[in-house]
């Protein structure tokens, strides 16, 4: 007999039976747990064999509701197709979608890839993923993403200005895809056809000033700055450093030996210099810096921290701000352009070897032998 709504409402497990079934017909059955669970069961037959397979539990899965899926398993028959192994393939389908997705598979890379790089250099590429690609291809399987796809999350970032920021984003994105071929979860990497698609990039130099009469001016006009304590400190120590701005906003006091006047730490731009670890020896003018600062900021992480958050170095834009408001125009110096004075005043004017220079601003010294150096000598020189 064909069960009905009221009836399957008031249906109770018999007693002393593990199991209770009712049969509604066409392999359609309730089957009542001795707890008074209700679970809808649909028995079949396919190429000889039996199986089984559960719709779902009343009342959520209503009479009709699982007559309609009965219906739809009996058809699947009738068309040759097994639904126990086609429901198997869903969930397994399934699976793969909730782990493929471009965002997962992102955040899986950016995990083992990033290990080594800098915290700085982390958040800008986490950040640049979250803001750019995650809102538009993050729920989407990495092998379902498209040339075009990708190229209209490119060209939301290239329609604000940021050219550069858009080639970086490809480029990062290149890395999610090559890696996701490289683990299985897709075939290839759409960015590879858009080569040539973005607007190119204007080549350019961080602003410096090598005249080194300009250079005194902009050296006073630091030494005189009335900002921040911290950001003048900051100011006053990059010039004696050539260290790139992001590793001197970083920069921590366990990293810092006053005995032995050194700053060791790991390099942000290890895979383009060559350089992991680096020693910086500190001048005598350097250390006065860091002394002055080490009692005001006595209870930072962070050499210089933020204004708000001692747990936090100052913002990244800090210097360059004060730059500016010093008068000091873009044209004239940037806070990295330090680095570029530095190479070109001490080998031009001041006669020092390029490779002790180049030792210092952590660049891979080039020829045969470059590559040999021991990065921790010429530190007297130095």
């Amino acid at each position: 007999m064909s069960l009905n709504p009221t009836q399957i409402k008031n249906l109770k497990p018999e007693p002393g039976k593990k199991v209770t079934r009712h049969y509604d017909g066409n392999g359609l059955f309730l089957f009542i747990t001795p707890q008074g669970g209700k679970w809808w069961r649909f028995k079949f037959v396919f190429a000889g064999k039996e199986g089984m397979l559960s719709l779902g539990t009343f009342p959520a899965v209503t009479l009709a509701d699982a007559r309609a899926k009965a219906e739809e398993l009996k058809i699947m028959i009738k068309q040759g197709i097994n639904p126990a192994v086609n429901r198997k393939v869903e969930k397994e389908t399934q699976q793969k979608r909730e782990t493929n997705s471009f965002e997962l598979v992102a955040r899986e890379w950016f995990a083992v890839q990033m290990t080594d790089k800098a915290d700085s250099h982390k958040d800008k590429v986490i950040a640049s993923l979250e803001k750019d690609a995650f809102p538009f291809i993050g729920g989407r399987q990495l092998d379902e993403v498209t040339p075009v796809e990708m190229l209209e999350v490119l060209r939301r970032v290239e329609s604000r200005g940021a050219v550069e920021t858009a080639h970086r984003v490809m480029n990062r994105c290149s890395q999610i895809f090559r890696y996701g071929v490289a683990t299985g979860r897709c075939s290839s990497d759409p960015t590879r056809d858009l080569r040539g698609a973005l607007k190119p990039i204007k080549k350019g130099h961080f602003s410096a000033t090598t005249d080194p009469a300009a250079v005194g001016e902009i050296l006073r006009a630091c030494d005189n700055y009335h900002g921040s304590f911290i950001v003048t400190c900051a100011l006053r120590l990059a010039p004696l450093l050539f260290c790139r701005p992001g590793e001197i906003r970083v920069a921590k006091w366990e990293d810092i030996d006053f005995a032995a006047r050194e700053w060791r730490f790991k390099v942000s731009k290890t895979q383009n210099s060559g350089v992991t670890d680096l020693i910086v020896p500190l001048s005598r003018q350097a250390l006065v810096i860091l002394e002055e600062v080490k009692k005001y900021a006595v209870n930072s992480l962070y050499v210089f921290p933020g204004a708000n958050a001692v747990d936090r170095p100052i913002s990244n834009v800090a210097l360059i701000a004060a730059l500016r408001r010093m008068g000091i125009t873009g044209d004239e110096m940037t806070v990295h352009g330090w680095r570029a004075t530095a190479r070109t005043i001490l080998e031009e004017v001041l006669h020092y070897p390029a490779h002790i220079i180049e030792h210092q601003l952590a660049h891979m010294v080039k020829g045969p032998l470059g590559r040999a150096y021991n990065r921790t000598t010429h530190i007297e020189p130095r």
